[in-house]
């Protein structure tokens, strides 16, 4: 469930410039501010240059392969709102709350594809000790037909992950409201 955000946030109507611009174009899309964004309120500039940076990843990777590396990067993270924020899309994706229930089980028995399960475990050894990666790391994804520009946006997706999922929780943004729903039907699978 939503908590509060360890360090004073720039509330709605104080917004101003940028700021006031993400702000009112989050409330229309979504309906509220995220956690994720009030975070970047004192440096609305970083949040501009995140925000390109995460753009020119995802526009390369399938919607699916993106999600599942960065579900993948969020479970090694152990980062509940992550998790919530891109189970949710998935869900809206053709996912069921079943399968994601499996992918945070044991995404290795999930009924994903052999490609997008290295893709996982690949996510996975980079968030955990990316000195442990190797050639063989790299020849496994190239014998699924995976090419070097895809393995570098994996690569990208997973560290990207990692710098947002470590900022929002060294800083407090605990998952949305919006995503209570989800998170109760996940609870004994997320982490703390």
């Amino acid at each position: 469930m939503e908590k509060s955000i360890f360090i004073k946030t720039i509330p709605e109507s104080e917004a101003d410039g940028k700021l006031r611009d993400f702000y009112e174009t989050e409330q229309k899309s979504s309906g509220y501010v995220p956690n994720h964004l009030k975070v970047f309120s004192l440096r609305p500039e970083v949040l501009e240059t995140w925000r390109a940076f995460q753009g020119s990843i995802r526009k390369n990777l399938r919607l699916r392969r993106y999600e599942l590396v960065t579900m993948a990067a969020a479970m090694a993270l152990k980062c509940r709102y992550c998790l919530l924020a891109h189970g949710t899309i998935l869900l809206k994706n053709g996912f069921s709350v079943d399968q994601l229930r499996l992918i945070l089980t044991n995404f290795k028995d999930a009924g994903l594809e052999r490609s997008e399960v290295a893709m996982m475990k690949f996510a996975q050894k980079i968030i955990r000790d990316a000195n442990e990666i190797t050639w063989r790391d790299i020849e496994v994804l190239h014998a699924l037909n995976l090419e070097d520009v895809e393995i570098l946006d994996i690569t990208l997706t997973a560290t990207m992950r990692s710098f947002a999922s470590k900022t929002f929780d060294a800083l407090g943004a605990g998952p949305d409201a919006a995503y209570a729903g989800l998170e109760s039907q996940l609870a004994d699978l997320l982490p703390g």
